[in-house]
């Protein structure tokens, strides 16, 4: 025998018995409304909450919201877009699209977080690449806190997942906070059932 096998040979000996995990309780207590509390999360982290007029065309509502974006990018079929993501063959492509659109799974009030994954994305680097990211939600999927989250199956079935929290951000030694810096210059959340 190798000293490698020696001594793994002694751990699997000396295991001690296993034992089942302890119930973690969710913390949800008391908690104040959902979706109150993640508008007040997105808006804190510097993202911006939509509120969608009745009826209104989602294309024609991205588009009012954009007047100037030349290229949008769109990983939900609620948005047709101008560049089909279908279509992107690296995550590069990605990189001169104005609005990104994609459909979120759940939030959490919390952290004003929005869940994504592979399946909401597409193609992960929409999430990262493009200058504006515009999520829709459905105001019934807010989960109350992070236990909530951890629990929803969305985590046990992804590859990649991200909790997205507002646009990206940094601050300098003397406080000033830039966002927008290395990553999404702006994320809008639009509240909207799907269509």
């Amino acid at each position: 025998m190798s000293s490698r096998e020696d001594v793994l040979g002694a751990v699997r000996r000396n295991q001690p018995a296993p034992r089942p995990l302890p119930d973690v309780p969710l913390f949800d207590a008391d908690l104040p409304p959902a979706l109150e509390r993640f508008k007040a999360g997105v808006l804190r982290m510097g993202g911006k909450i939509a509120e969608l007029p009745r009826g209104a065309d989602l294309d024609a509502f991205v588009r009012e919201r954009f007047p100037d974006a030349r290229v949008i990018c769109s990983a939900t079929p609620e948005v047709k877009g101008t560049r089909d993501l279908g279509a992107v063959g690296a995550p590069a492509d990605l990189r001169d699209v104005d609005v990104g659109v994609v459909r979120g799974r759940f939030g959490v009030a919390e952290t004003g977080s929005v869940f994504l994954s592979e399946t909401e994305l597409g193609v992960n680097a929409i999430g990262y690449l493009v200058q504006h990211f515009v999520i829709f939600l459905d105001p019934d999927a807010i989960l109350p806190n992070l236990h909530h989250a951890y629990e929803h199956p969305g985590f046990r079935d992804a590859r990649y997942a991200v909790l997205m929290t507002g646009p990206s951000a940094t601050a300098d030694i003397e406080g000033i906070l830039i966002h927008g810096a290395q990553g999404v210059r702006s994320l809008t959340v639009v509240l909207t059932p799907p269509r």
